[in-house]
């Protein structure tokens, strides 16, 4: 048996973040329709509790608790609270994330780089950190890292490309680690490619504490644009919810939501034995 068998099931617990919306709203759901307990986390509190009671109202069991990932004492009140309601917790999806800017490198604020890699570096390290004790005293658990097919290929899009590269990196490193403890935690790294959410308006929660954020150059909002366009032509959040919860039933590590960029995947494998430089991802 694998060590994620039976994690989604009736009275398991899951832990979402960024569940107010997006593929986050869309993992709550479907746990949910699965007979889970679901805890979801998002800093947006007004969507938030609008999407829990959405949920409670259909019969779930939900927890709505107002979470900045990027905050470790935040983090660990989180989980506190679902051991508090539920007991436990066996699934753990470090979900939250934000875009930023898309220009030159050095050209990005320092609060840009704090606030995209706080969130969707940060915020999974803290995830590991506050809940792994608790995962590794169930009799089955899994964690599942939220990255993006950008950080499976040559890099793009700035520090959020860079921050998905190291989520993809974190969660190998997790695997080994895990594998070598002989614990019986399962884990898989998410690497969705378009899908249909409001994620390209992210900065709507960017904290006053970071400053001013750069204004956009010609280039990157032509890239951000290019980013929503893919949005918009994308997965529904609940089929890549879907694509997630068969991935656990199967212990499936590598979770990719579309098959359009496997040759800039392969690709960059080849460049790398070549010797590069890297290609263009994408046209």
């Amino acid at each position: 048996m694998s060590e994620s068998a039976g994690v989604i099931a009736p009275g398991r617990v899951a832990v979402v973040t960024g569940a107010a919306s997006g593929i986050g709203l869309g993992l709550a759901e479907r746990f949910a329709a699965e007979g889970m307990a679901v805890v979801m986390a998002d800093v947006e509190e007004p969507a938030l509790r609008a999407a829990a009671g959405r949920l409670s109202a259909d019969g779930a069991t939900v927890l709505a608790v107002v979470t900045d990932v990027s905050k470790p004492a935040q983090v660990e009140a989180l989980r506190e609270d679902a051991v508090r309601a539920f007991g436990g917790v066996h699934l753990l999806c470090n979900n939250a994330g934000v875009g930023g800017p898309h220009d030159a490198l050095w050209l990005i604020p320092r609060g840009d780089w704090e606030w995209v890699l706080g969130v969707n570096l940060w915020g999974v390290i803290n995830g590991l950190q506050a809940f792994m004790p608790l995962l590794l005293e169930q009799d089955v658990a899994h964690i599942v890292n939220t990255a993006s097919i950008f950080g499976v290929f040559a890099g793009a899009l700035g520090p959020y490309g860079i921050s998905k590269h190291a989520v993809v990196a974190l969660t190998e490193t997790l695997h080994f680690q895990l594998r070598a403890a002989g614990a019986r935690v399962g884990v898989s790294v998410l690497c969705p490619g378009a899908v249909r959410t409001n994620f390209g308006s992210s900065a709507r929660n960017r904290p006053v504490e970071f400053g001013p954020s750069l204004a956009a150059t010609e280039a990157a909002a032509a890239s951000q644009q290019r980013f929503d366009r893919l949005s918009r032509s994308g997965l529904e959040p609940a089929e890549v919810a879907g694509i997630v919860v068969d991935a656990i039933s199967k212990s499936r590590f590598y979770i990719l939501t579309s098959n359009n960029r496997n040759d800039a995947v392969r690709r960059r494998g080849a460049e790398i034995i070549a010797g590069g430089p890297p290609a263009a991802p994408f046209p």
